[in-house]
């Protein structure tokens, strides 16, 4: 048997880890921001019946156009946009790999604002990216000014900001993101992974007559579909076009197709939770700071809480005592998911032990 370094593997590769969050049984898992409440009985036998259906066909491709599935979409994300301005892939790291592959490669480059989502830079590196990452305020938030200089000197072809960010929680408002389209000749890619949690506009009001703006979108966390890897985005029908030049043939299942379609058209259902889990959010920020620790605002689903003196002690013991979080390496710092009122209960209760 050959080792991975005996194999002629493309010499930018040599010595990369597989990007993943540790995948342990554990009673609590709060470190990769799953929507913890689950899928409600009611949906779960809707996506089962549409997905029995497309069963009886998986002998002929799926698709290809998946032109309900971004019907669907767009009347969700609602704005005045139609199928002709979503497009949908298996989860939104595959949305940004073909943005990359559309808009990025050889002799190209990406910016972004750090700290922010581990995935961008490794992205970058697959697609021959040139990437760069410019710092963020000590608070980790953006402003117009800080934005606006980075994307004069670095003069990318694309732009990311995540927002609400990861792994910070930080909101970016509708006006941040208008200054940075204007400062730009590339494109803008809002990622808006964790929206449903924020209380800032959808970067998807700004899209009327700006077609160099893209909004991705997931599935994956307000609406607990994380097994079923679908992502999606908004933006002008041109970029559509694009991205369809460098996406596999029939990408996107029947199967998924048919679990986002049934998912959708119970969207009020499967987002009856968003609510609880910000209260959960809120308690932990209120929690950790009553405690003397430093959790940052978040508009998102999680808290990067700070003030640990050794971070990964805290973690290896809440570990052991059965809550899993998430060391994302900022000093000082760990992740936590926002999970049910009982996990949250759990959570907190064992952190207490270690920094009271």
């Amino acid at each position: 048997m050959a080792n991975l370094e005996d194999l002629p593997i493309r010499n930018d590769l040599r010595g990369i880890k597989p990007y993943g969050a540790p995948q342990l049984d554990v009673p609590v898992s709060l470190n990769v921001n799953e929507n913890t409440f689950g899928i409600p009985e009611p949906v779960a036998l809707s996506i089962v019946e549409h997905l029995s259906q497309a069963v009886l066909g998986l002998n002929r491709y799926p698709d290809r156009e998946f032109l309900g599935l971004r019907a669907e979409l767009s009347h969700y994300l609602g704005h005045d946009l139609n199928q002709n301005n979503i497009w949908a892939a298996n989860g939104s790291n595959e949305i940004l790999q073909q943005l990359f592959m559309a808009f990025g490669g050889p002799g190209r480059s990406a910016l972004s604002f750090g700290p922010t989502y581990s995935m961008y830079p490794n992205i970058a590196s697959l697609t021959l990216t040139d990437y760069q990452e410019a710092d963020r305020n000590s608070d980790y938030t953006l402003t117009e000014d800080l934005v606006v200089s980075a994307i004069a000197e670095h003069k990318p072809d694309i732009v990311i900001i995540c927002a609400p960010n990861n792994p910070t929680g930080t909101a970016a408002s509708a006006q941040l993101i208008a200054a940075a389209y204007e400062a730009t000749d590339g494109i803008l890619v809002v990622d808006e992974a964790y929206a449903e949690f924020s209380a800032e506009l959808s970067a998807s009001t700004l899209l009327q007559g700006r077609e160099r703006l893209v909004v991705s979108r997931t599935m994956s966390k307000a609406f607990a579909f994380a097994g079923a890897r679908v992502g999606y985005l908004a933006a002008d029908p041109a970029v559509v076009d694009a991205l369809r030049i460098v996406r596999l043939p029939y990408h996107l299942s029947a199967l998924t197709q048919a679990a986002a379609m049934a998912a959708l058209q119970h969207s009020d259902l499967m987002l009856a939770n968003v609510e609880q889990i910000k209260i959960q959010r809120d308690r932990i920020i209120e929690t950790t700071r009553s405690w003397g620790l430093s959790p940052f605002p978040s508009d998102a689903n999680f808290v990067l809480v700070g003030g640990f003196d050794d971070p990964e002690d805290v973690f290896q013991k809440l570990l052991a005592a059965g809550v899993l979080i998430r060391n994302v390496g900022i000093p000082g710092t760990l992740r936590i998911t926002a999970g049910t009122e009982a996990e949250t209960t759990k959570l907190l209760a064992e952190l207490s032990l270690l920094v009271g």
